[in-house]
């Protein structure tokens, strides 16, 4: 009860009314031209209607940084109700906090009404569960108040498309310049409010190259296990902006170093302990971020798949140890593996499926007689399966001959790909034979 108290008077201290520092484009060199069509025609028919309208938050900061930002987000002090009323092709979304999707095109930028601390009733109050996370909050109020209500100071920049002016409440560009994450108001009553602020902060820290300051990082390790109260959806959503970030090996490294690891994702519990384990992880890592640093697409399922291999080998033996046979029981460990994970992360199951054929195809690339090399060659996921394959050669966990035979047989003729093929030393099959039936006699008897 005390905790929510003070709660409650670091909060109203942090909504009192600021003045920003306003400015030019002179100094931060934004220029109008690098906003996004969308985003400029939105703020420009708010303000032509009489509102207020910056672009606000990520897009900002991406663009001191000098990065091309990958949306554009806008506040504004008209309602969701007001916003809809100016764009036809416009709709209002979302439960906890309510937004207005505009869509120009195949563009959509996202407007947001400038929220306000809790008040004490009415439709907007603040709805928070026993732990203080935030349930409900569609609490109108002015700028100032916004750009509180925001994360860190790094995200509470607003910039006027009009003016070219960057408006700055709360030193985010004097942090920016200084590599520093800063959270505002008090941190851990901020990640009471919304635990995945956490794993928000490891990954702006990652990606804009920051360091997190002193007292945004204290309660994180204290606060870590309130994770467990997000709902899964939200976090798999989070995960995956974390791990698509283009720093994914350098987030899972802060999170282990935050201790943010240990329940969220159990997989990393025990892989990132085990030399061979993170390795092979570490790998799939950095593949991912080169592949996004060069623009080419990365697959999320392969990703996941990566984090849970090792996991599902280890559950994989322990099965055959009972006495299963092979393939049936590393069925029995994909599942085993994917239920206890979608515990903490929803992973869709269009992602789950693309996972259970990539770990179930590993074992096909050790058979290299007959024709069974031709039919995994024709399969629609062998080359993602032989990616995979290539990370378990690169990690030690198989012998990198396997990956060079495999390469060298998809770049081969038809007349290589046959020199290739290894013998058949296992055990022959015991085939039952028939003899075709004579026309209008008996059928004879299969022989062994």
């Amino acid at each position: 009860m005390i905790k929510k108290l003070l709660g409650r008077v670091f909060s109203g201290r942090m909504f009192k009314s600021a003045r920003p520092r306003i400015i030019a484009v002179g100094e931060h060199g934004i220029t109008r031209d690098r906003i996004g069509s969308c985003a400029l025609r939105t703020c420009d028919a708010l303000q032509e209607a009489g509102y207020s309208a910056f672009v606000v938050g990520g897009a900002v900061r991406d663009l001191i940084l000098g990065r091309d930002p990958k949306d554009f987000d806008v506040a504004t002090n008209a309602t969701p109700e007001e916003v809809r009323g100016i764009f036809r092709r416009s709709r209002v979304i979302g439960r906890r906090f309510r937004i207005v999707h505009v869509m120009c095109g195949r563009d959509l930028v996202e407007v947001t009404t400038f929220r306000g601390p809790a008040d004490e009733g009415g439709a907007g109050a603040q709805v928070e569960d026993e732990h203080g996370r935030l349930l409900r909050d569609n609490v109108w109020g002015d700028q100032a108040q916004d750009a509180a209500r925001r994360d860190f100071t790094i995200n509470a920049l607003f910039y006027d498309p009009a003016k070219q002016e960057v408006w700055d409440y709360h030193g985010g560009v004097a942090d920016l310049k200084r590599k520093r994450l800063r959270m505002i108001g008090d941190p851990a009553q901020r990640y009471r409010e919304d635990p995945v602020r956490m794993l928000r902060a490891v990954r702006f820290a990652a990606a804009c190259g920051l360091e997190i300051d002193a007292p945004t990082r204290k309660p994180v390790k204290e606060l870590a296990k309130l994770l467990a109260n997000v709902p899964a959806a939200r976090l798999f959503d989070e995960m995956l902006k974390l791990l698509l970030s283009g720093h994914a090996a350098e987030c899972v490294k802060r999170l282990r170093r935050e201790g943010l690891h240990h329940g969220l994702l159990p997989l990393l519990d025990v892989i990132l302990e085990q030399p061979l384990g993170e390795r092979f992880v570490m790998l799939a890592l950095q593949n991912t971020d080169a592949r996004i640093r060069d623009g080419k697409p990365v697959s999320p399922a392969f990703l996941f798949a990566a984090l849970m291999w090792h996991e599902v080998l280890a559950a994989w033996k322990k099965i055959e140890a009972r006495g299963v046979p092979p393939i049936p029981a590393l069925y029995e460990a994909m599942d085993e593996m994917l239920d206890k994970q979608t515990e903490q992360l929803a992973i869709p199951r269009r992602f789950t499926s693309d996972m259970k054929e990539l770990w179930a195809l590993q074992p096909r690339f050790g058979q290299r007689a007959g024709q069974r090399p031709f039919r995994l060659l024709e399969h629609p996921r062998f080359r993602a399966a032989y990616d995979f394959l290539l990370l378990r050669c690169e990690s030690g966990e198989v012998d990198a001959e396997l990956g060079e035979w495999w390469t060298g047989f998809q770049d081969s003729d038809a007349d290589g790909r046959a020199a290739m093929l290894v013998a058949d030393t296992g055990p022959a099959k015991k085939r039952r034979k028939r003899r075709r039936r004579k026309a209008g006699g008996p059928a004879a008897p299969a022989a062994d």
